[in-house]
């Protein structure tokens, strides 16, 4: 059997059969490529990652007696609502990042003392705090809008 030669360096795949077997071959430049970007989807998450604090009841108080804008965040791995706030939330960050925002998050799967102490329905809550008082509770909200609005509500964001 005769293979295809290739006319161009960039050609989009050679495929030659033999037998049952299929064999593709792609260029170097194609496989460069892919070895990017799954670098790329492993690194850049690390990068913009949420700046939150596991949560403490002892953090928590100190921060509210302080006067301090505290979101807690009660979230686990596995929500993909929870992982669109902190996209979110990561995006606030990155935005406003002398805002004075302080995200403590409660692990949904192990931290059930915090999660019933927050009147947490479940995981992908939101409750915002300007100093001791409560000024917002959200189940599942991801968008970045009212986020935002209620973020900057009790910050120094815009």
């Amino acid at each position: 059997m005769t293979h295809p030669e290739r006319t161009s360096a960039v050609a989009t795949a050679q495929v030659i059969a033999r037998g049952k077997r299929l064999v593709i071959r792609k260029p170097l430049s194609a496989l460069t490529g892919y070895v990017v970007l799954l670098f790329s989807l492993i690194l850049a998450p690390a990068a913009m990652a949420l700046d939150a604090e596991p949560f403490s009841m002892e953090r928590f108080e100190t921060l509210q007696e302080q006067g301090e804008s505290v979101l807690v965040h009660i979230s686990a791995p596995w929500c993909p609502n929870c992982q669109r706030q902190k996209q979110v939330l990561t995006e606030y960050q990155q935005q406003y990042p002398d805002a004075g925002l302080h995200i403590l998050n409660v692990d949904y799967d192990t931290q059930k003392q915090w999660v019933t102490h927050f009147k947490a329905p479940h995981q992908s809550t939101l409750v915002l705090f300007s100093g001791t008082e409560q000024v917002w509770f959200a189940v599942g909200e991801t968008r970045k809008e009212k986020i935002f609005s209620q973020l900057n509500a009790v910050t120094d964001g815009s």
